[in-house]
């Protein structure tokens, strides 16, 4: 930026701090602007559903097969602990306490982080640098509308129930386990699962996942929204995205936990 007489205008504190702030501003200019979209008519509902199968239906496989090994393998993990105080009939409970209190919403999450955030990052920002997003604003088409609204939404509301799937498998995986070990039943096991969990547990783990599917959205929309530099700037964006989406993740869930240890 240059001043008025030409020359470079001096940083506030430096040029870096300068440039965070300044970021965080722009972010919440961003964010502030979508939820101002999210309320006004025309609504994109085709593009939504569009987007809804983007993130949910297309992640599935690989939600699947994450969450079956990381069921499984818990259980592996755990049973030798168990067995030495003879307290393997616990593993149903212990399994599902920790897949839907923590493992399931934040697979869910980071896996979304690499595989939807990247591909929302670099689909925004190829469609920024190669002026696309322009040649819609001169359309009289709202490109914020059509590209950001409708994928943080779908981001937002597909993010738990991907995280209910993944719950789901991973108590699935479990079972196989308990079931190779002990012949136990399913009804038994989901019977003996489910003793312990509590709606605070189910509420604070949809919340989560809200919570970071928005998280995901936002950031990658974000990103790839403000593209620059060409291609270069497109692979930037969608590395960005994952990048900070996975640390806000992180941030969020010691955030959460804390609260929902408090209240309970």
């Amino acid at each position: 930026m240059d001043s008025s007489n030409g020359q470079p205008d001096k940083p506030v504190i430096s040029p870096g701090v300068d440039r965070f702030f300044v970021n965080v501003h722009t972010t919440f200019l961003f964010v502030a602007r979508f939820f101002r979209e999210l309320f006004r008519f025309p609504f994109e509902t085709r593009e939504f559903i569009r987007q809804c199968y983007m993130v949910g239906y297309k992640s599935l496989a690989l939600i699947s097969l994450t969450g079956f090994i990381t069921g499984l393998v818990f259980t592996k993990q755990s049973r030798p602990s168990l067995s030495e105080f003879g307290a393997t009939s616990w593993l149903p409970s212990l399994i599902a306490i920790a897949v839907i209190r923590a493992l399931a919403p934040l697979v869910t999450a980071l896996i979304c982080a690499g595989k939807v955030g990247s591909s929302i990052g670099a689909e925004l920002g190829s469609m920024r640098v190669t002026e696309q997003i322009d040649a819609m604003e001169v359309s009289a088409i709202n490109p914020f509308k059509y590209l950001v609204v409708t994928r943080v939404l779908a981001t937002t509301v597909c993010l738990p129930i991907l995280m209910a799937y993944t719950a789901l498998v991973g108590l699935m995986g479990s079972y196989l386990d308990v079931h190779l070990n002990e012949q136990t039943s399913i009804t038994f096991f989901f019977l003996k699962a489910f003793s312990d969990i509590t709606f605070l547990d189910l509420f604070a783990s949809t919340f989560k996942a809200m919570a970071y599917g928005f998280t995901i959205g936002i950031v990658s929309c974000y990103q790839g929204y403000n593209a620059t530099q060409g291609t270069q700037g497109v692979g930037k964006a969608a590395n960005i995205s994952v990048v900070i989406s996975m640390f806000l993740i992180f941030i969020e869930e010691v955030i959460i936990v804390q609260v929902v240890n408090s209240i309970r």
